[in-house]
C-alpha cells in the first residue's frame, strides 16, 4: 500500500524497496504468511504481487476506521478457525492464563508442539486489532463491537489510533562450562548497583517478562553480572554479543553500554530483539527496529499485560530464530547483503 499504492508491484522491486533480499527465507516466510492471512495474492516465485481486496481495506489509512478496523478483525482472527474458536470462547471475559489458552486452542485442531505458538499469536493478533484491552485493572478480551462503538464511523480525531494497538531473577551465576552459546539468549540491559532503581527494573524485566517468554524455547538467559568466569568483564560480554543464538537488548534509560554493545550486535548481523519502556524515546538510529515498549508508569497499567509482554516478546523471537540471516537492524536496511 505504501510502496504501490494499493496497485500490485513487482516482487523484486517491492523487496528491494524494502531493503531485503527477495530470495532468502525470511523475505519467502513473509510472502508465504500474507498469503495464508488472505492479505496477499501471488506465492513467493510470482513475479507480480497485488493485495486482496480485504488486504487492502486493512491496510489502507484513508478508508473509515470501522471498515478498516472490520477488515483487520477478519483477517487476524476470524479467518482463522482455531483464532476464531478461542475468541468465541473467551469474548468478554479477562485474558485466561496461558495455559489455559494453550489447552483450550488444542480444542480446535492444534497440535501439542504449535500450540503455544499458536497462542503467543493470537494474542499478539488481539492486542493488534484492538480486540485486547485492559479494562478495569486487568486484559480483557472485548467484543468487536465494543471495538467497534469505540471508533468514529468517519474520519476525525484519533482515528490514527486504530492502527497502533500495538519475579525477580534467581541471580545464579553461569560458569565458563555453563556457556552454551547456541542455548543463549543474551540479555543487555543497564543494570546499576544493588538496590537502586535501575538494578530493579533490570531484575523486574529479566524475571517477570524476558526468561518467561524464552524459557519455553529453551534458551537460557544470561545477563553480563551472572558471567562467573575469570579475565576481563569487556572481554567477557564481546564473547557473549558474538557467540550467543540471540540478543535481547532493554534500551530503558538510554545506558550507553547498552547502545555500544547493540552496534555490536548490529555488525555481526545476528539475531537481537529490542524492548524498552514506553516513557523512553527511542533514538532515531534503532527506532525503526520493531520495540516491545513496556508501559511501566503504574503497577496498575503493566502487571495486567505482563502475558501479553511476553506473548509480543516470544513472538518476536520466534522470528528472528527462524532465519537468522535476514535480521532487520540499521546495517541491514541500508547495507543489505546479497544472499545470492
Amino acid at each position: 500500500m505504501d510502496f504501490g499504492a494499493g496497485a500490485s508491484v513487482r516482487r523484486v522491486t517491492l523487496f528491494n524497496h524494502l531493503g531485503k533480499s527477495p530470495e532468502s527465507g525470511l523475505s519467502r516466510q513473509l510472502i508465504t504468511n500474507a498469503n495464508k492471512y488472505n492479505l496477499i495474492k501471488g506465492g513467493y516465485q510470482a513475479d507480480i504481487l497485488e493485495l486482496t481486496q480485504e488486504g487492502k481495506k486493512a491496510a489502507d489509512e484513508q478508508i473509515q476506521p470501522r471498515e478498516r478496523a472490520r477488515a483487520r478483525i477478519q483477517l487476524a482472527i476470524l479467518d482463522i478457525p482455531p483464532f476464531a474458536g478461542l475468541y468465541q470462547k473467551f469474548q468478554s471475559l479477562r485474558l485466561p492464563a496461558k495455559g489455559a489458552l494453550i489447552d483450550a486452542i488444542k480444542e480446535f485442531e492444534v497440535s501439542t508442539d504449535a500450540a503455544e505458538e499458536a497462542v503467543d499469536t493470537f494474542i499478539v493478533n488481539l492486542r493488534f486489532v484492538g480486540l485486547l484491552q485492559t479494562l478495569s485493572g486487568a486484559d480483557r478480551i472485548i467484543t468487536v463491537d465494543h471495538l467497534l462503538d469505540e471508533l468514529p464511523s468517519s474520519f476525525g480525531r484519533g482515528d490514527d489510533q486504530v492502527a497502533s494497538i500495538s519475579p525477580m531473577s534467581g541471580g545464579n551465576l553461569i560458569t565458563s562450562g555453563e556457556a552454551h552459546f547456541e542455548a543463549t539468549a543474551f540479555y543487555i540491559t543497564p543494570i546499576g548497583d544493588a538496590g537502586t532503581e535501575i538494578r530493579e527494573h533490570s531484575d523486574l524485566f529479566l524475571g517477570s517478562i524476558v526468561e518467561p517468554a524464552l524459557e519455553p524455547l529453551k534458551l537460557k538467559v544470561i545477563r553480563a553480572d551472572q558471567i562467573d568466569r575469570p579475565g576481563v568483564i569487556t572481554k567477557q560480554v564481546v564473547e557473549y554479543l558474538f557467540k550467543s543464538r540471540l540478543v535481547i537488548a532493554d534500551l530503558s534509560y538510554h545506558n550507553p553500554n547498552v547502545f555500544y554493545e547493540l552496534a555490536i550486535r548490529h555488525m555481526l548481523r545476528k539475531p537481537v530483539v529490542q524492548i524498552t519502556r514506553t516513557m523512553d524515546k527511542i533514538p532515531f538510529d534503532v527506532s525503526q527496529v520493531r520495540t516491545i515498549a513496556v508501559d511501566t508508569s503504574s503497577i496498575y497499567k503493566m502487571v495486567p499485560q505482563l502475558e501479553a509482554y511476553r506473548s509480543q516478546l516470544a513472538a518476536q523471537v520466534r522470528r528472528a530464530l527462524e532465519d537468522p540471516d535476514s535480521v532487520d537492524s540499521p546495517i541491514t536496511i541500508y547495507l543489505p547483503t546479497d544472499s545470492s
